[in-house]
């Protein structure tokens, strides 16, 4: 993993050096996510759409976005995250206690029980019907082999099966070594795929890495199979979709996916606003504390940098629930539960009933 640590060392610099960067203690302005509060269509006909993004979006293309705080292609930046990604995966949860204190284990443990995997039918009448989770950006199995012990052994529910899909093989990999570990019918009801989250209708079984000289992201190009319309009960994203390069279209994929009466789930770090002198104390630490702590102890300023810069350029809650609407889906409530104060978030979606 450690081969991605040069090339990802001399783009950043280079990135940084042409974009204009924000002073840390300042909110940086949001290039392209500009959603204000009003009524919107609930129908999958009305897609997100802004001024750097067309409804027609194709994973392929190279309109601008952002990578932390530089402006990137969304094909550079989906190369950059790779690279971010390959760095990590071994020290992942390593990475994420530093970047919550920890916390994401307790919030990734809460996100699981309030979805009750196992427990009743997500979209369909019959309860003995079996369910099919999505589990999007879930490389290292987190969130996956949590659901599949929540309903195999809390709800006694053999009848789930998750999938685990990622655009990065290296997290895959390790995702697959610590399956192993898991109960042999767990083990049976899970697998894995190599896909993009912006086009679900291009996928692969996860394939070994061979070599370090080996690309690790996801070429559409190899795809030999697909993920159909209407198909997955539940589809669950966390601490991942920040990164893509083109959200709306990325939800669009969720709704399309899903059953209907399905459901669309996001656990991902957010805006802690209301609370200033809290959310003061945390962006220093996050700014300052995180990256150093990344070089002392995984040798890698520069992943961990800009995993913080991701954060701050992820929509508050208000703007990520009405892309989720602009998906098509519905929400209920205000459409999300704020962790910890808003350092982190869950959001839920339904698509429709037809």
């Amino acid at each position: 993993m450690a081969a991605a640590r040069p090339a990802l060392r001399r783009a950043i610099p280079s990135l940084r050096s042409s974009t204009f960067l924000p002073h840390h203690h300042q909110r940086p302005q949001c290039l392209h996510h500009h959603v204000t509060i009003s009524q919107r269509s609930l129908s999958t006909s009305s897609p997100f759409c802004n001024d750097t993004q067309t409804t027609t979006s194709s994973p392929s293309s190279d309109r601008e976005t952002h990578f932390g705080f530089s402006t990137v292609t969304e094909s550079q930046k989906r190369q950059l995250v790779a690279s971010v990604f390959t760095s990590v995966a071994d020290s992942y949860d390593k990475m994420n206690d530093l970047m919550s204190f920890g916390w994401h284990r307790i919030w990734k443990d809460h996100f699981v029980s309030t979805l009750n995997p196992g427990f009743a039918p997500l979209s369909s009448s019959d309860p003995s019907s079996p369910q099919h989770i999505l589990d999007i950006a879930g490389g290292t199995g987190d969130i996956a082999f949590r659901m599949l012990h929540h309903a195999h052994t809390v709800n006694s529910n053999p009848n789930v099966n998750v999938t685990i899909s990622d655009i990065n093989r290296a997290m895959l990999s390790v995702g697959k070594s610590r399956s192993a570990e898991l109960p042999a019918s767990q083990q049976a009801a899970l697998s894995f795929v190599e896909a993009n989250a912006e086009d679900l209708s291009k996928t692969r079984p996860l394939t070994p890495i061979l070599s370090q000289s080996e690309q690790t992201f996801f070429d559409p190009a190899t795809a030999t199979s697909s993920i159909p319309d209407n198909s997955v009960d539940l589809y669950t994203v966390a601490f991942g979709i920040r990164n893509f390069s083109d959200i709306p279209a990325a939800l669009r994929e969720a709704n399309r996916v899903l059953k209907p009466g399905g459901i669309f789930a996001c656990l991902e770090f957010s805006k802690a606003d209301r609370h200033p002198l809290f959310n003061s104390v945390y962006k220093e630490w996050s700014f300052r504390a995180i990256p150093l702590i990344g070089q002392l102890v995984a040798g890698d300023r520069d992943s961990y940098q800009y995993l913080v810069e991701s954060i701050e350029r992820f929509p508050r809650q208000e703007e990520f629930r009405d892309m989720i609407l602009d998906a098509g889906f519905k929400v209920s409530g205000q459409g999300w539960e704020d962790l910890t104060g808003g350092v982190a978030a869950i959001h839920r979606g339904m698509k429709p009933r037809v």
